[in-house]
């Protein structure tokens, strides 16, 4: 009780401090702990933070380490209309923050049969290739493949397979990945897709040949171990 009444007592001025009067410096220090999504979301508390989320040494750690060639790529991309012409053109020497921004979003290259990207959140490199971009078992036969028209694809079409006995799918790619551990997945969708009253719906009337065990699907890279999944 004494404490506070000799506080209250006192001759201060509550409030002389805040936030907004943090260094900058002090503040790009903390966003470094702070993923992508965070650092834009703290922008709005204040100038000094504002500030410092534009900051090149915040976002420097969270840009690939191949970040400039990715830059050239969206930049070359862009100024052949292939990119997101609702974004601000992609150049090495923008500030870090507006590379961050156009890496997030999928830049398409090798004639727009490939995209890559980073993931928003924690800034890995992602890639995705289209079926037209590999050689497959009989792609160019009709009696077994078609090309659909779709949606779902961000390339726009799928490789749709009636019926095959086997098939091997190869493809190569020349592109400058920074150093790290990466995952590969093939997508496979069985079943054609469409819509019904408004919905979207898959026929599996027609699949037949996946109930025969085991059903094998080897994936042999060059210079790596052959993977096998049986399913």
């Amino acid at each position: 009780m004494g404490t506070g009444s000799s506080l209250l007592g006192a001759d201060v001025e509550w409030g002389e401090t805040s936030l907004g009067d943090m260094p900058e410096s002090c503040v790009a220090a903390v966003l470094l702990h702070l993923d992508p999504p965070e650092i834009c979301q703290v922008a709005c508390l204040n100038r000094a933070f504002r500030g410092a989320t534009s900051a090149d040494c915040v976002w420097a750690g969270k840009l690939p380490a191949n970040y400039r060639y990715l830059a050239a790529l969206a930049a070359a991309a862009d100024d052949e209309g292939d990119g997101d012409g609702n974004v601000k053109r992609c150049s090495p020497l923008s500030i870090k923050k507006e590379i961050y921004a156009r890496l997030c979003r999928p830049t398409p290259f090798d004639a727009g049969t490939k995209e890559f990207w980073i993931e928003k959140n924690k800034g890995g490199l992602c890639l995705s290739i289209s079926s037209k971009a590999m050689a497959i078992t009989g792609i160019d036969d009709r009696r077994y493949w078609s090309h659909l028209v779709t949606e779902e694809s961000r390339f726009h079409s799928v490789a749709y397979l009636q019926q095959i006995w086997w098939l091997e799918v190869s493809g190569e790619l020349d592109f400058c990945f920074p150093a790290g551990s990466y995952s590969l997945f093939f997508r496979l969708h069985l079943g054609r897709a469409h819509r019904r009253m408004g919905r979207r719906v898959c026929g599996t009337e027609l699949i037949h040949g996946w109930d025969i065990r085991p059903t094998r699907l080897t994936a042999p890279i060059r210079k790596v171990a052959c993977a096998l999944t049986q399913l």
